[in-house]
C-alpha cells in the first residue's frame, strides 16, 4: 500500500492546543467497523453505548516529565534534553539540542546545578547516551524541574501538567501521552464498572517514535519503533474470560491495541508476560483479540491511522476522517474520541 493513500486534508485550527473540560465532555464519532455507519455522540456516552461483560483494556503508563532545559558546563551554552529510554540506574538514552555541544565528555547543568549529565556515547541515529547525578531521588527531581514532552503541533503553554497524564496513570516511563485515555474521568470509570463494563490495565511506555513519519512511499517497508510492555496476569484473566463469555474487548488507544496483538502473536495465546514490540499494524492485518477500539484522530500518513484503517477498514476509516473534519471535530492529542466497534 502506498503512503499517500493516507493523507487527508485538515485545517489547522481544528488541531487541539487545549484540553476540553470536563474530560469526558469531549465529542466521540461512532464508526461501526462492519457497516462504516456513524454517529456523533460524546465521551461521556459510552455508559450507554458499552453492554455488561464488555471489557475495556487501557495502558496505564504514566508520562515523564521528560524535557529538560539547561546550560552547558563552563560556556553556559543552552541545552535542550529530552529523555526518550532509561538504560541503567542513572543513564539515559536521550535527544539533545543543539546536538553539536553535546560530544563524549560534555557536561550539562539542569536547575540550577541540582542536575549533572556527562554525555557518554553519541548513537548512529544521532541520539546520546548520558550519566545523570543528584542529590536525592532522580525521579522527584525530575518531576520539579522536567517539563511535559508535548508533541510539536501543540504550541499553547499547558496549565496544568495532570491534563497531559490518564486519570488512572501510574507507571512512570513515556515520552507521549497515551492519549485515548485523556478523556476518562474516575466517575465515568465507576459508572461503567457499575453498569457491569470491566476495566483491565497493560503497560506500554510509549516513545517518541510515536510521531516519527512514515517516509517509505511502500509502508511495507516502514520500520517501527521498539516500545517495552507488560501484561500481569489479572489483566490477562479477564481478556480471555471476556472472549470465552462472548464480550467485546476495546483497546483504549492504539498503545493497548499493539500491546495485545503483539502478544497473542508472539506468545500464541493471551498470558501474562512482558517484552518489547515493534509491530506494525496496517490493512490486511487479522486482529486476534481486539473487537473494538477507542481512540483520538491521527495525523495524516502516519503508522496510527493505518492502524485505525486495519481495524475498521480502510474505506470506512477514511469517510470517518472526512466527516470529521466536516463537522469539525477537534484531532490529535487534547482533540475528540472516536470509538470503533461492532453493534454501534
Amino acid at each position: 500500500m502506498k503512503k499517500s493513500m493516507f493523507w487527508y486534508d485538515l485545517p489547522e485550527e481544528l488541531i487541539a492546543q487545549t484540553p476540553i473540560e470536563p474530560r469526558d465532555a469531549s465529542r466521540m464519532l461512532c464508526l461501526n467497523r462492519t457497516t462504516g455507519a456513524i454517529q456523533h455522540r460524546h465521551f461521556y456516552d459510552l455508559v450507554d453505548i458499552l453492554q455488561p461483560g464488555d471489557l475495556l483494556v487501557m495502558n496505564d503508563s504514566k508520562v515523564l516529565p521528560a524535557r529538560l532545559y539547561g546550560q552547558k558546563e563552563g560556556t553556559g551554552g543552552a541545552i535542550e534534553f529530552l529523555l526518550l529510554e532509561q538504560k541503567g540506574p542513572n543513564r539515559w538514552e536521550i535527544i539533545c539540542r543543539p546536538g553539536k555541544k553535546a560530544k563524549p565528555g560534555a557536561v550539562f547543568t539542569f536547575g540550577g546545578g541540582k542536575l549533572r549529565a556527562t554525555v557518554l556515547e553519541c548513537l548512529e541515529n544521532g541520539n546520546r547516551v548520558v550519566e545523570f547525578a543528584c542529590q536525592g531521588n532522580f525521579f522527584d527531581l525530575l518531576n520539579e524541574i522536567g517539563q511535559m514532552p508535548l508533541p510539536h503541533y501543540i504550541k499553547a503553554k499547558l496549565e496544568d501538567r495532570d491534563r497531559y497524564q490518564t486519570v488512572y496513570a501510574r507507571e512512570l516511563g513515556s515520552a507521549a501521552a497515551p492519549t485515548a485515555g485523556l478523556h476518562f474521568t474516575p466517575q465515568l470509570l465507576d459508572r461503567l464498572r457499575e453498569k457491569g463494563v470491566n476495566t483491565a490495565f497493560i503497560t506500554l511506555h510509549v516513545g517518541i517514535g510515536t510521531f516519527r513519519p512514515v517516509k517509505a512511499e511502500n509502508i511495507e517497508d516502514h520500520h517501527m519503533h521498539t516500545e517495552h510492555y507488560f501484561l500481569n496476569e489479572e489483566t490477562a484473566r479477564l481478556i480471555n474470560e471476556t472472549k470465552k463469555n462472548g464480550g467485546r474487548v476495546i483497546g483504549v488507544g492504539t498503545t493497548s491495541c499493539r500491546t495485545l496483538e503483539s502478544v497473542a502473536k508472539q506468545e500464541g495465546c493471551i498470558r501474562a508476560c512482558e517484552g518489547y514490540t515493534d509491530i506494525f499494524i496496517y490493512p490486511g492485518f487479522q486482529f486476534e483479540v481486539l473487537d473494538g477500539m477507542i481512540t483520538n484522530f491521527h495525523l495524516p500518513e502516519s503508522t496510527l491511522i493505518m492502524l485505525v484503517s486495519a481495524l475498521a477498514g480502510y474505506e470506512h476509516t477514511m469517510h470517518a476522517y472526512e466527516v470529521a473534519v466536516q463537522e469539525r471535530y477537534r484531532f490529535y492529542s487534547f482533540g475528540d474520541a472516536m470509538l470503533i466497534a461492532d453493534g454501534i
